[in-house]
């Protein structure tokens, strides 16, 4: 790597879609962002902003068969803004990858051997890591010759004691399948914690935190110290909170119950579980905005997203409970993702009533809408609520260039 050489592309690649942003890590500038969405369909589509320059977003439709594909339609718009893979300015590319399982405790540089490893994970992340794996194996296709990194969507949770990543189940078993909490979402929580620290204007070290990464997927950790004690995914993304196609937490029997009386099988259950399941499941809708609009509307159909909502909040209301006492101590809740940010009823609704927990929100300050951390809790009181925007690209392409510029 040339001293030049402080740009960072992070790419995030699904089943079918292919998630990237560049950076200039000099200065933490954005140069590039885009989506290509619906790979290997026949009205694939490519959105491509050069933030650089300040450009409109361009847009183009057609057929893209392929993750290859994809990322040469994306290193053809990033040339065509003077941002091509070729250029010497590129350090690396960070990948994010869902599971790194117990041996991926930190970013780490993608070789043979890595790969293989992150293969051997796919059954137990069967929805992710092998789009991760397409991905890396398409970016080093096109540059054999960059460090490529794995930043784990797991790692920030590895610090978990024995007793909290454990499901109490016959340990042979469990050890012979690699059962056991993972937990997700490591990216956002490391960034929000420390953000809320700085908001705090102290040091990770000396603040206990509870994020709320409230998104369509959504998830809670219990940060002490800037490190996870605990969090509310465990062996998959379905664990914990109620999620948007996600039920959460739920007795595990359902699924046998499913099986046995409902005549369900494996994979219909799977499905029902992960995508049918949550708010959709509840009211139809998944998207927070419309299930408050429905509820505002009133009515029968009111009703029913109401009780989603009151559904929602409860689940949300028992981890704030339980990771209170878990850490002991609690300096901060901080709200982040797409429903943590932006919906301001959620976050009301969700801290209501625990103002003997020292947990209350300023009805004038969660109104405000922002861009920015900040806080939305009353002057003076004993735990700070906040909403901070999460930057899980950030934190790969931070994690990225720390490792290849060290």
């Amino acid at each position: 790597m040339t001293a030049t050489a402080t740009r960072v592309l992070v790419l995030n690649s699904g089943s079918s879609s292919l998630k990237y942003q560049l950076l200039d890590m000099h200065d933490g500038a954005r140069l590039a962002a885009g989506l290509v969405e619906r790979i290997g369909e026949e009205t694939s589509r490519l959105a491509h902003t050069p933030l650089a320059t300040g450009g409109d977003t361009r847009e183009t439709e057609g057929p893209i068969a392929d993750h290859t594909t994809a990322l040469k339609a994306v290193a053809a718009e990033l040339a065509a803004d003077g941002l091509g893979l070729d250029s010497p300015q590129l350090a690396a590319i960070g990948h994010r990858v869902v599971h790194g399982g117990l041996k991926f405790t930190e970013p780490t540089v993608i070789d043979d051997a890595v790969l293989t490893e992150i293969e051997r994970l796919v059954p137990v992340a069967p929805l992710h890591n092998p789009a991760n794996i397409t991905g890396i194996r398409t970016a080093r296709a096109l540059r054999p010759d960059l460090p490529q990194v794995a930043v784990f969507d797991t790692a920030f949770h590895t610090t978990m004691p024995e007793y909290a990543a454990r499901y109490a189940i016959d340990v042979a078993t469990a050890d012979a399948h690699r059962i056991r909490r993972y937990g997700f979402h490591g990216t956002s929580h490391a960034y929000v914690s420390r953000k809320t620290a700085a908001l705090l204007g102290k040091d990770p070290s000396e603040v206990n935190v509870i994020v709320l990464h409230l998104g369509n997927g959504a998830s809670a950790s219990a940060v002490a110290g800037g490190r996870c004690v605990d969090t509310s995914m465990g062996l998959t993304p379905l664990e914990g909170l109620v999620m948007g196609t996600r039920s959460g937490d739920i007795d595990p029997a359902v699924t046998f119950h499913l099986k046995r009386v409902a005549g369900m099988s494996e994979d219909e259950v799977d499905e029902l579980l992960n995508k049918k399941s949550g708010l959709i499941g509840l009211c139809g809708d998944n998207d927070m905005r419309e299930i408050r609009r429905r509820i505002d509307a009133g009515g029968e159909d009111g009703a029913r997203a109401q009780l989603a909502f009151d559904i929602y909040i409860h689940r949300l209301k028992k981890y704030l409970g339980a990771y209170t006492a878990v850490l002991g101590r609690v300096d901060a809740v901080a709200f982040t993702a797409g429903v943590g940010e932006n919906a301001a009823p959620v976050r009301a609704a969700a801290i209501a009533g625990l103002e003997q927990m020292g947990m209350a929100v300023d009805a004038d300050r969660n109104a405000v809408r922002s861009d920015e951390p900040r806080l939305i809790s009353p002057e003076g009181s004993r735990v700070a609520v906040a909403v901070v925007p999460t930057d899980e690209e950030l934190e790969i392409a931070q994690q990225t260039y720390a490792l290849v510029s060290a």
